[in-house]
């Protein structure tokens, strides 16, 4: 009877999905933001040093979380290899990430980095041998149609710069299948606080040669990016627990929108009719993909709770 009673709140628990969208467009909003101050900071830091304050700070926010929550077996784990292979692609995917902020619009970076849920499902089939249904495979061929409209070879206004953005979708999505493997057993707080200590330790060692002494205005800016993307992770494991992922999941493509918003309101950045239609499809298509496989590439369950992958190396 308690049983069932357990399974019974979970349930409600699960079924509430005007709060986690609210929660997930909250973290959207919040990406967007972290993107914009990565942008701002990245005019007088390096890539290399942006991405460690990055880190850093946001390992300073999680600690005091993962003492809050204090999750069953602490930070043990018996992922390690996982979490260093996980740890070192979304790093790598962060890296380019924010390159690409810093040298396209606001925008397209975010486009760029939304196309991850479409390598998804290839990546799932290649290592996990997880099959891709019709349906699936549809919805990554109208994305990739929305990344040429976005790419737009052969009209002179391709940018080898967006290859980079595309790269960090691919390692992004690389980042998220292997969550996938150690999903079942591993709470989000220890996946996270692996990620970002390994992503301290790892984006230190380029700093031995490319150290810059920020500017005294900017250091409460490295801070608040650790803070916002301790929040904005906050906020989407809470809106995916509220929900299941294909009712919230197409909320994330908020953070596109609000990026647009952020780049038109302080840079003035605009957006052609191609783009436009190559982010539709690409909303589209990662909406698709999302709800045909929200058990499986997108979101791992773990202690009862479905658990967000798909931003974690924003974070």
């Amino acid at each position: 009877m308690n049983e069932m009673k357990t399974v019974s709140q979970q349930a409600t628990y699960r079924n509430q999905p005007v709060a986690g969208a609210v929660c997930v467009l909250g973290a959207s909003f919040t990406f967007a933001v972290l993107g914009a101050l990565v942008k701002v900071v990245s005019v007088s830091l390096s890539n290399e040093m942006v991405v460690f304050f990055r880190n850093f700070c946001a390992l300073l926010f999680i600690l005091p979380w993962i003492w809050y929550s204090r999750p069953p077996g602490g930070v043990r784990t018996s992922y390690f290899p996982l979490h260093l292979l996980r740890s070192m692609a979304g790093l790598g995917g962060m890296y380019c990430f924010f390159y690409v902020i810093a040298h396209l619009r606001l925008s397209e970076s975010f486009l760029l980095m939304a196309t991850a849920p479409l390598f998804i499902p290839i990546i799932a089939y290649v290592w996990l041998r997880e099959p891709v249904v019709q349906k699936v495979r549809g919805a990554i061929v109208i994305g990739f149609i929305g990344i040429i409209l976005i790419l737009k070879p052969g009209m002179g206004l391709l940018q080898p710069i967006a290859f980079i953005g595309l790269g960090a979708g691919i390692l992004g999505a690389l980042a998220m299948v292997s969550i996938r493997r150690m999903s079942s057993s591993e709470p989000t707080i220890r996946i996270v606080f692996y990620f970002t200590l390994f992503g301290t330790m790892i984006s230190a060692v380029p700093l031995i040669w490319s150290w810059q002494s920020p500017k005294a205005e900017i250091w409460w800016l490295l801070g608040l990016m650790g803070l916002l993307a301790t929040v904005g992770q906050f906020l989407l494991t809470k809106g995916y627990s509220l929900a299941p992922a294909a009712q919230v999941g197409p909320f994330t493509y908020g953070n596109v929108v609000f990026a647009t918003l952020l780049g038109w309101i302080f840079w003035g950045e605009g957006l052609d009719s191609l783009t436009w239609v190559g982010a539709l499809l690409i909303c589209l298509a990662g909406i698709i993909t999302t709800h045909r496989t929200e058990t499986h590439a997108l979101v791992g369950t773990t202690a009862g709770t479905t658990t967000p992958v798909a931003e974690e190396f924003r974070e």
